[in-house]
């Protein structure tokens, strides 16, 4: 049986509650409330798909990295460490990323079937990459692949 985002939060959330895990609980019930907050935006207690699961874990991930990075330029190592230590925990989550070469196969078959020819079409070529591999690639990492081959 496979089981959804939701339940593998709550026993993820448990294990962490069992083990004393502040952080790991911090991070799983910020996931929670994502979800919860996006299931009562449509008015409804229905399932969320699993392209909106990803985004939310996507879009927590990115929050907590951001942040790392604001921390790290500010020697805040104290507030960067658990920043970066969330966003492992929710990364969990996610489908496996994919590495750089696996993403610039998909750019480059991309820029070939648009028939895209300089930055002017990066706008395209972008949106078609980003749908194809939502949550399995990181949005900086695609957009740099992509100047790189449309330049």
């Amino acid at each position: 049986m496979i089981m959804s985002l939701q339940e593998g939060i709550m026993a993820a959330m448990k294990a962490a509650m069992k083990e004393k895990n502040q952080e790991a609980l911090a991070a799983l019930r910020a996931v929670k409330s994502e979800i919860l907050l996006a299931q009562t935006e449509t008015g409804s207690k229905e399932e969320l798909t699993k392209d909106q699961e990803i985004k939310i874990l996507s879009k927590l991930v990115k929050q907590r990295k951001d942040s790392a990075a604001i921390f790290t330029e500010q020697n805040r190592t104290d507030l960067a460490t658990p920043e970066l230590a969330q966003a492992e925990i929710i990364s969990q989550f996610l489908p496996a990323q994919l590495s750089e070469t696996e993403i610039e196969k998909v750019v480059v078959e991309t820029i070939a079937k648009v028939g895209a020819e300089g930055m002017k079409d990066m706008g395209k070529v972008m949106g078609i990459v980003n749908q194809q591999l939502a949550g399995k690639a990181d949005g900086k990492t695609i957009s740099t692949i992509v100047k790189s081959k449309l330049s």
